[in-house]
């Protein structure tokens, strides 16, 4: 794998565990090198772009990993918007890319808005359904501001990677995030993982993830309704996950500094309303995740013994070196 590119996706595990997004961070390496070694993710993607017209264009992924397909789908989509105020682009041929924060964190350094969908295998029944049929995909969406808006959530109860993540550490999971095979409500994380995640908001959930497989899977030509391949479970084919990544110059209307001052205004009045019994601060979308984001940097990000002895196993077994403090903390 080029050495930009891994350096990419170590960033996005890493901001994923920055961010409390433990989900996504690096207790997925794991999972993503063994469908490397299975010849199942394309390590050096030839990536094509496809121009339909000057504001969209989409990209063959050639089976690579979902965070440099997705990068390099974002960087056009802000390349097309810089020139023509709006740039649509979808990929196809991709496999899964993280947390989608990843995505709107590029835009925002570039000061961009943006939004970020994606489609994944069947996790989620269609509202009124018992089986999997939708993917637990996220609505993302950011706006430059003091502070960022950034919206990243999936459209089920919870994103199915904790669900996962509870499973193997053998934690239970709160009561109305899954039901088990037989469609019964269930506390048991593998029964859970076995079966399927609650939409959010019931009806509302279902059909917004809807929308996103529309939008990623559908239109983009990947894999769709039910077809993408589960990477934990499914080693015979590629994935062929789809994505949609819309950027929007923001000072097409109004400058950037009134933009600025807008949302500073928007962010002053939404922090300043009364508070509900119980609330110390009002927090935007995305808060949270960048104040742990900075906690973080200045203490370190915690691992269980687990999680960091895989992070030692995997990069042993391609011979790269860690920081001696990762084996002792192993050990």
């Amino acid at each position: 794998m080029p050495r930009p590119d891994a350096q990419r996706v170590a960033a996005c595990l890493v901001d994923a565990d920055l961010r409390g997004v433990a989900s996504h961070g690096v207790g997925r390496i794991p999972i993503y090198t063994e469908r490397l070694r299975r010849k199942l993710v394309n390590p050096t993607p030839s990536l094509t772009t496809e121009r339909a017209l000057t504001v969209a264009a989409r990209i063959d992924g050639d089976n690579g990993l979902g965070f440099v397909v997705g990068t390099r789908a974002m960087d056009l989509a802000l390349e097309i918007a810089d020139v023509h105020g709006v740039g649509l682009v979808l990929a196809h041929r991709s496999t899964h890319y993280g947390m989608a924060a990843s995505y709107l964190l590029q835009a925002l350094d570039a000061g961009f808005c943006a939004f970020a969908f994606t489609n994944a295998s069947p996790a989620m029944p269609i509202w009124g359904g018992r089986d999997a049929f939708l993917g637990t995909s996220p609505f993302a969406f950011a706006a430059p501001g003091e502070p960022p808006v950034v919206i990243d959530m999936a459209m089920s109860v919870v994103a199915r990677g904790k669900i996962r993540r509870a499973m193997q550490r053998g934690e239970p999971i709160p009561e109305g995030w899954a039901l088990d095979a037989e469609g019964r409500p269930t506390t048991d994380a593998k029964a859970g993982y076995d079966g399927v995640v609650l939409p959010a908001a019931g009806v509302k959930g279902s059909a917004l993830s809807l929308m996103m497989e529309i939008l990623a899977g559908v239109l983009s030509g990947a894999a769709f309704g039910g077809e993408v391949r589960n990477q934990y479970v499914d080693f015979e084919q590629p994935q062929n996950v789809g994505h949609c990544f819309l950027a929007l110059k923001p000072d097409l209307f109004i400058s950037r500094a009134e933009l600025s001052a807008r949302m500073t205004d928007l962010a002053n009045r939404a922090k300043g309303g009364r508070r509900a019994q119980g609330v110390e601060e009002i927090l935007l979308p995305g808060e949270p995740e960048s104040r742990m984001a900075v906690k973080r940097r200045a203490e370190g990000i915690p691992l269980d013994a687990e999680e960091l002895a895989t992070v030692v196993a995997e990069a042993d077994a391609v011979q790269v070196d860690v920081p001696p403090v990762m084996r002792t903390k192993v050990a």
